[in-house]
């Protein structure tokens, strides 16, 4: 119980404090403050700058960008910190079959700075206009080769004003004879292409390779699997996040988002349609034949129909029991022709015919049963039967659902190095998107993971941390989310609210004990005090007859020390006398039962 006051008492001061703190805060803000002394003035002046200064949150750490600078070997590495497009190529061509308004690759691309960059001088390359297409390559320092080595590719991108339907994949243009970046097109072709696409509720993150077929020469898309992970905030965020993508000579891969893995299989398994296909397939001459019965049930041939099932019972009859209710108007149509209709100035019979007045409810049908001719209502036919039908048995010559026969795969082979694909020489955009100023920056292809994850650290590693340094704290995000949505603030007052009232709670229930005072009142006596008392004066009175006893015996000792020096004759008449009434005093008390003592033995 004490644990409880102390807890309600310590919530009450607090709650005192807060209030007497809100009250001191709007005191000083009022217009009519009162004047006072100069030296509490000066005082008070000096309190509220060391409480501004206390109470003013500390500046954010600044975070200084510098170009990432890869610290390995690498194919293809571009920061746009230089403020150009050198070394990229804008294609100028065109769709096929497309028409000629929409055909061209007439999307605009800059480099420019990200809109709410927290990193001044951090530059990208951004695709600033939307429903055009996007075309732009640049060339690798040398081709890539698939050989031992893996590959990696890193870039990243920011949807700064969301997306609605559109990508920003990247492509990995195929080391051929025909390639001409200047012409650069969907038609294009690539080795690999990787990266994030959506369109309406559809978040994907492509990968797909084009594998050859060994057998044909021709080339198929390979597509891995969707993730498991929801991609969805990458999109609507409007934060930069790092895609990457590792590939290895064994055959794995791994898809990451912000150096998280969201994605990974392997080439041979993971893969739509496979790499590898079947060894058999089914034949395509092969035709089920005419006696084939796939049949698991039959009607049974030896059912006959009883004779007493009538086929034409209908499913529904008249219900004979039923009474026409009463004040039914049978006279009375349903609706009738609404007298306060006019026909219309323009109405020309002989063009729209004799004009009718509109049909409306009958008003005398308002307040009877029904109007018009009473029909029985219908119910169910107890005796309907329907069709007659055989019952179904199990068909004895059941063979089971036809399937071809499998037969040699002609066009089988067996890849077991899908990574070994085709070598590319250039890296490309060929994008189309309903939304712009979709920011590309820090591209990096490379074979070495620690080259990749510090060239990440440099660039996308300073851009998290500036964001993070820029961010809010949780009350100021807490806040933020309940300006976007309201209803945030039902939560907020709840989760506060209730556990407040369950300390209140907690405080002030509990079974009330009556207080001394109200027995004082009503004078009605109290148990425990009552038998406290009853201790306290009987200890009382024996406390007195002790002392009694003691004052006795002090007095006999002095009145024998003034007789010493008289004769014996009187000691004895006096100790005589003296005897008499000590010892009727003596018989008195122990005839009191009160003062009655037990006998020592």
């Amino acid at each position: 119980m004490e644990l409880k006051w102390l807890l309600c008492v310590t919530l009450l001061a607090l709650g005192t404090l807060a209030v007497q703190a809100h009250d001191m805060d709007e005191d000083n803000d009022a217009d009519d403050v009162v004047d006072i002394e100069d030296d509490l003035d000066d005082g008070i002046e000096e309190v509220e700058e060391t409480k501004s200064e206390t109470s003013s949150p500390p500046p954010a750490p600044k975070v200084t960008y510098r170009p990432p600078v890869p610290t390995g070997e690498v194919y293809f590495a571009e920061s746009f910190d230089k403020g150009t497009l050198d070394g990229w190529i804008l294609s100028r061509a065109k769709k096929d079959d497309t028409d000629d308004e929409i055909a061209k690759y007439d999307g605009k691309w800059e480099v420019q700075d990200m809109k709410e960059t927290k990193l001044p001088g951090d530059k990208g390359l951004v695709m600033v206009t939307r429903a055009k297409h996007h075309a732009i390559s640049s060339k690798l320092s040398k081709p890539f080769v698939f050989d031992t080595k893996p590959l990696i590719i890193q870039y990243e991108v920011n949807f700064q004003n969301g997306i609605e339907c559109g990508g920003a994949y990247v492509k990995l243009l195929s080391k051929t004879p025909e390639l001409n970046l200047d012409q650069f097109h969907d038609k294009t072709p690539y080795t690999i292409m990787f990266g994030p696409d959506k369109c309406g509720e559809d978040y994907k993150l492509h990968f797909i390779f084009r594998h050859k077929n060994p057998k044909t020469g021709k080339y198929e898309e390979k597509h891995a699997k969707r993730p498991d992970a929801d991609l969805k905030t990458y999109f609507t965020d409007k934060k930069t996040h790092l895609y990457t993508l590792v590939l290895n000579p064994d055959n794995s891969f791994e898809i990451l988002v912000d150096q998280t893995v969201v994605n990974s299989g392997n080439l041979l398994n993971d893969m739509s349609p496979p790499v590898n296909p079947p060894r058999e397939i089914e034949d395509p001459n092969d035709q089920k034949p005419e006696d084939w019965d796939e049949r698991p049930k039959i009607p049974d041939p030896d059912a006959v129909k009883p004779d007493d099932w009538d086929e034409d019972a209908p499913a529904k009859i008249a219900d004979e029991n039923a009474v026409k209710p009463e004040g039914w108007l049978d006279d009375e149509p349903e609706y009738v022709a609404d007298p306060d209709a006019e026909k219309p100035e323009d109405w020309d019979e002989d063009m729209d015919g004799e004009w009718e007045a509109p049909q409306i409810a009958n008003p005398k049908c308002e307040t009877a049963p029904g109007c018009g001719t009473w029909q029985r209502p219908m119910i169910d036919n107890p005796n309907y039967k329907g069709k007659w039908k055989p019952p179904m048995i199990d068909n004895v010559n059941y063979q089971g659902i036809w399937k071809p026969r499998k037969i040699p795969n002609p066009d089988f082979f067996e890849d077991l190095e899908p990574f070994k694909m085709t070598p590319f020489s250039a890296v490309g955009l060929e994008l189309w998107s309903m939304t712009s100023d979709i920011f590309f920056d820090n591209f990096i292809i490379c074979t070495e993971r620690a080259v990749a994850d510090d060239w990440a650290s440099d660039g996308w590693g300073l851009k998290k941390a500036a964001d993070g340094a820029a961010e809010p704290g949780v009350v100021g995000q807490m806040m933020a989310a309940a300006e976007e949505r309201p209803w945030l603030w039902v939560v907020y007052i709840l989760t506060v609210a209730l556990p407040v009232f369950l300390v209140v709670l907690f405080c002030c229930s509990g079974k009330k004990q009556p207080s001394a005072a109200e027995y004082k009142k009503t004078d009605a006596p109290q148990p425990d005090v009552m038998d406290d008392e009853k201790e306290e004066e009987k200890d009382k009175g024996e406390k007195e007859e002790d002392e009694e006893e003691e004052d006795a015996n002090e007095e006999k000792l002095g009145s024998d020390a003034d007789l010493g020096s008289a004769s014996q004759e009187e000691e004895e008449e006096e100790e005589e006398e003296d005897r008499k009434p000590a010892s009727e005093e003596e018989e008195t008390v122990n005839r009191s039962p009160r003062n009655r003592k037990p006998r020592k033995d």
